[in-house]
């Protein structure tokens, strides 16, 4: 594998801060995200530059650009932190997730509501059934004969008690 020479090393470090500026305002290219991919990407080199790599002893050693990735990592943290959003999906997501609960606390309202008018519906149901219940035995009890009364009809007249409705 190649090395790179000095040169190629500025040149790259000049394009992936200029890439990470761009990706930290905001200016996203078509379906990329505010990561490492999409800096590697836009700055024309490979992602591997920004992990570390191991020697045949097994010890570590920097990557090429590791310190990069790593600012830049920072600042985005730093970002969202801050409460700025770059990525916009991310916002997006944010938002769907405040939806989410505005509208999940929506539905347990209608559901408490649901359960109180369903409860409101059994009890009246049962006291106009107990109620026609009886009237049925008092309807009965007066056409057995029994010791229910009627009460007196009211005598009718041509205008109402109280005046008219309208």
């Amino acid at each position: 594998m190649a090395r790179i020479t000095g040169t190629d090393r500025s040149r790259n470090e000049a394009a992936l801060r200029a890439a990470m500026e761009r990706l930290l305002r905001g200016d996203l290219p078509p379906g990329g995200k505010c990561d490492l991919k999409t800096l590697a990407a836009l700055a024309g080199v490979a992602r591997t530059g920004f992990y570390a790599k191991k020697h045949r002893d097994g010890s570590l050693r920097p990557g090429a650009y590791q310190h990069l990735a790593e600012e830049f990592e920072r600042r985005r943290a730093e970002l969202r932190e801050a409460g700025e959003i770059i990525d916009p999906r991310d916002a997006q997501i944010e938002r769907l997730k405040a939806k989410v609960a505005v509208l999940a606390k929506r539905v347990d309202d209608r559901d408490q509501k649901v359960t109180e008018l369903t409860e409101f519906k059994t009890l009246a149901v049962s006291r106009l059934a107990a109620q026609h219940a009886e009237i049925e035995e008092l309807r009965s009890a007066l056409a057995a004969g029994g010791t229910v009364r009627s009460l007196p009809k009211p005598p009718v007249s041509a205008s109402a008690p109280f005046g008219s409705c309208s």
